[in-house]
């Protein structure tokens, strides 16, 4: 059974992409932080994403952060078998180091095997923000 409620979800895909009804300032909806939160375990992206399906745990939710052996070993190659992202944004990155919980990644903090390209310092708020000059 797949869940569906029209309201609900275009109003969270409105949300997601940065334009919904927040009364909250400089407010992002985190992919990973909701991904590690609720799918702990990475089932749900296996279920919907096969390509993914070889990495294990929650390494799952941000397969551009393992290194290129994790990856080999899965049969994912980034840019071919599944994509490069196109942003990072950068309060990802605490959730990359950490489980659900707090307790550190079993490998530690691991980078890219390349990194994305983004703009210099400013990741995904240079998209969204408004200039606060006024």
């Amino acid at each position: 059974k797949v869940d569906y409620d029209v309201c609900s979800n275009y109003g969270n895909w409105l949300y997601s992409a940065g334009i919904g009804n927040d009364p909250r300032d400089n407010r992002k909806f985190n992919m990973i932080k909701q991904g590690l939160d609720y799918d702990g375990n990475g089932d749900y992206v296996r279920l919907w994403v096969p390509e993914l399906q070889g990495i294990k745990g929650a390494d799952i939710h941000t397969p551009w952060a393992l290194s290129s052996a994790a990856l080999s070993q899965a049969g994912v190659t980034l840019g071919e078998t599944y994509p490069q992202p196109v942003v990072t944004a950068p309060e990802w990155s605490r959730h990359i180091q950490h489980r659900p919980g707090g307790s550190p990644h079993p490998r530690g903090r691991r980078g890219p095997a390349q990194a994305p390209a983004q703009h210099k310092d400013r990741g995904i708020d240079f998209y969204f923000s408004r200039k606060k000059d006024a």
